[in-house]
């Protein structure tokens, strides 16, 4: 049985869930439990450990009020059934409290909606009811245990919900209910709660523990002080640095401003004298996106690793797929290139099924398909080496195919002697030394039958000494040559594309991608030669008979021999070329890729999963960066090897969600972008605005951002005067009482009001027809 994979969630060094597991439901309902020891956290520090610190009590606040409120709505939490409980092996009470639990799954439940299926991460309550307030947690015979889920099988991409889910957990407390509770008739009903998911709370937790001589603190030790240079161009780089770049960045039809801010980053790319960063301040409708890729796009030209993050998964998809359009239109090589650029995180939160435009990036799909391409037994070195042996000695291949066959037929008879006398152990020995024999004079007489067209009678004659069925008929070298050839090339045109799409440029130059690609276009000739020659009498026969003999081919061979030899130098040049692990693991692929990859596109939080290794990452981008608090962009920040930082928001749009009052009071909430321009640091402005009328852009340039914004010669022309809701209360702005509403909580836990949901359908509806 195939040995499951398990996807572990990650633990800080000092443990954030053993905290919340040391809390009683008296001190979550406590909404002043941290307040006393939450601090303002001040703009300017010290030293990197007051960096780090001056968030972990916010935080632990935070946590707590999620806590709080998720409880406070117990009622419309999802959960499951869970159907039995056991301890794991390495259940060592009285903290290391782990349970494999199994829970009714997806398509056990029918097409309920709200059925839960437990994630690495997730803070669950197990409890024996359905709660339906707070008290039904806490009951005086048997109250609510908190459990953190740990570990979880990984599911194939392809492979459907199953009837039932397992995953490991962390219990708070013993697990009393009885466990194997699907074999009990008069079991109790356990049920797991989500409450959290703790997955980015404890990545934060981590990285702010780390330790002073862990992590890369060369950025960190940058944003501690004002710097009167900060954002300046190092005095002591060449002007020539950019000399490369700029007609390359000009060919992407930039504006002024934004021209200016790709160049000065790349600018800080080639700098090795100081660690910087930079901040590119992009208003509405400015071109930003466009900004970001057209600057990722140079850095992949140049061959630098890079990692891109923003705060939400719609954030890095967005960024994602512009510059993989971009890669893709000024490709003449296809997909080629492809392979440097890897965007990761949960496939399900990010809804990458609905993204096929960027499945070639996505590293679940990477892994599956690198896993076949790399398969010692029909991968792409198996399957090159194999193609180059039967091309260039097939009957040495075929006698390799009898010989097996032979020790499997041994195998096979000896095991029925075994059963028939096991006593008779010199005569066994006597059996083994005449098999011996036997098996060689076997070889020997169906190669030689074979050239003389007598394989199908010795193949009837051999197949009577199969007596259970387990040997299939020995196939005749013609039928051997066919089959082989055919298996082959269908595993090489899978890995061929697959490996010049899904491999970084790093380990395909181009010179090998074009011998990839043609080598792809002379197996499609030598498929269609193949089949007309195997389909003629004799023809097979006499190709095989010729292989080996240089000058003899018989002229209808002829361009059949040419083609294969052709076919066999660029065979013999990728194999040299192209060097690839020889591995089906899961793990170790996604390790590969992480590795080798030049761009990295993941949310903050997961920037936690990048691995040390391989080449060093040079360049840290964060988009959005107004719109992520500061302690969580310290998880990307430290990444080993990271020499300069570039920001990418606009702090005067809305800051990151804090739920705690008393969190958001401290500005647990605030950016780092915000806080170094409270430090006046420089940024870069990007100054033209896209998408508005003039009518509408006046009054964010003027009440905002000082009337630095202009209006592009797009948003003046007619076409942007077009009125399609018409009416009075219609004009560039419009302020809408809706009356009669009423706010409610949806079953994600967010807000939600009806009565304006109708009125906005409706003004959306109304705008679309006008737009036909």
């Amino acid at each position: 049985m195939e040995r499951k994979r398990w996807k572990k969630a990650e633990t800080a060094p000092k443990d954030l869930t053993g905290l919340v597991f040391s809390w009683s439901l008296k001190d979550i309902l406590n909404k002043n439990l941290y307040k006393d020891k939450v601090k303002m956290i001040p703009d300017t520090f010290s030293s990197v450990s007051h960096y780090l610190t001056s968030f972990i009590y916010p935080l632990i606040e935070e946590t707590h009020a999620d806590l709080l409120s998720s409880m406070t709505m117990v009622s419309q939490a999802p959960l499951c059934e869970i159907l039995s409980v056991e301890t794991t092996q390495d259940y060592k009470p009285p903290t290391n409290l782990k349970y494999k639990i199994t829970v009714k799954g997806i398509r056990n439940n029918g097409n309920d909606a709200e059925i839960y299926e437990p994630e690495t991460g997730d803070l669950i309550a197990l409890t024996d009811v359905r709660p339906k307030c707070i008290s039904d947690l806490n009951r005086p015979k048997r109250s609510y245990i908190v459990a953190s889920v740990v570990a979880k099988p990984v599911r194939d991409l392809d492979e459907p919900p199953p009837e039932e889910d397992t995953c490991i957990v962390l219990s708070s407390k013993p697990i009393e209910f009885e466990q194997n509770m699907e074999t009990n008739k008069k079991r109790e009903t356990l049920f797991a709660v989500f409450l959290i998911n703790m997955t980015t709370n404890n990545r934060i937790w981590a990285a702010l523990n780390i330790g002073p001589d862990l992590g890369n603190k060369c950025i960190i030790q940058k944003v501690l002080q004002p710097d009167s240079l900060a954002g300046e161009e190092c005095t002591l780089c060449s002007s020539d640095s950019l000399s490369n770049s700029e007609p390359m960045v000009s060919s992407f039809d930039l504006n002024d401003s934004q021209k200016a801010a790709v160049l000065s980053c790349i600018a800080a790319r080639e700098c090795h004298h100081q660690n910087s960063i930079k901040q590119i301040w992009g208003p509405p409708g400015t071109g930003k996106t466009k900004t970001v890729a057209t600057l990722l796009f140079a850095l992949h030209r140049m061959k630098c690793r890079t990692v891109t993050c923003a705060p939400t998964n719609i954030a890095v998809l967005a960024v994602t797929k512009r510059l993989v359009g971009l890669v893709r239109d000024s490709n003449e090589y296809g997909t080629y290139g492809l392979g440097d650029i890897l965007l990761f995180g949960n496939r399900k939160r990010m809804k990458i099924d609905d993204h096929r435009d960027l499945h070639d990036v996505f590293l679940d799909f990477r892994v599956k398909i690198l896993a076949k391409c790399f398969s010692p037994r029909s991968g792409w070195k198996y399957s090159l080496e194999s193609m180059i042996c039967l091309l260039e000695d097939p009957k040495e291949m075929y006698s390799t195919y009898l010989r097996e066959r032979m020790n499997q037929r041994k195998g096979v008879q000896t095991n029925q002697e075994k059963e028939e006398d096991i006593q008779s152990q010199s005569s066994n020995k006597d059996r083994k030394k005449n098999k011996k024999s036997w098996m060689r004079k076997d070889i020997e007489r169906t190669l030689k039958n074979s050239k003389k067209g007598k394989g199908k009678k010795q193949q009837d004659k051999n197949s009577e000494g199969a007596t259970d069925g387990s040997c299939d008929k020995l196939l005749t070298l013609e039928e051997f040559f066919k089959k082989k050839f055919y298996d082959i090339v269908n595993n090489l045109k899978f890995c061929i594309p697959k490996l010049r799409t899904h491999l970084p440029t790093s380990l395909i130059p181009l010179e090998v991608a074009k011998n990839m690609i043609g080598a792809h276009r002379l197996l499609e000739s030598f498929i269609i030669l193949f089949q007309n020659i195997s389909g003629e009498s004799e023809g097979l026969k006499e190709v095989i008979e010729k292989i080996g003999d240089a000058g003899k081919s018989v002229d209808s061979f002829c361009k059949f021999h040419k083609t294969r030899r052709k076919f066999l130098e660029i065979l013999r040049c990728l194999r040299q070329a192209i060097e690839v692990p020889n591995t089906t693991d899961h793990y170790r692929i996604k390790s590969f890729c992480l590795q080798n990859a030049t761009l990295l596109f993941c949310t903050a939080s997961s920037s936690a999963q990048i691995p040390v290794g391989g080449k060093p990452i040079e360049l840290l981008v964060i988009d959005e960066a107004a719109q992520l608090k500061e302690c969580e962009s310290a998880i990307p920040l430290q990444i080993s090897g990271i020499r300069h930082a570039i920001l990418i928001g606009d702090e005067l749009q809305l800051p990151a969600m804090v739920k705690s009052k008393i969190s958001e009071e401290a500005k647990f909430g605030r950016s780092l972008f915000q806080r170094l321009v409270l430090l006046g640091h420089r940024k870069h402005l990007l100054n033209l605005q896209y998408r508005m009328h003039p009518s509408i852009s006046l009054f964010p340039s003027r009440e905002f951002y000082d009337n630095l914004i202009l209006d592009a010669p797009n948003v003046k022309e007619r076409k942007y005067k077009r009125s399609y809701l018409h009416g009075n209360m219609y004009g560039s702005y419009s302020f809408i009482n809706v009356a009669y509403g009423k706010e409610e909580f949806d079953n994600r836990y967010s807000t939600r009001n009806m009565v304006e949901v109708v009125v906005v359908s409706e003004m959306v509806a109304t705008l679309a027809k006008g737009m036909l």
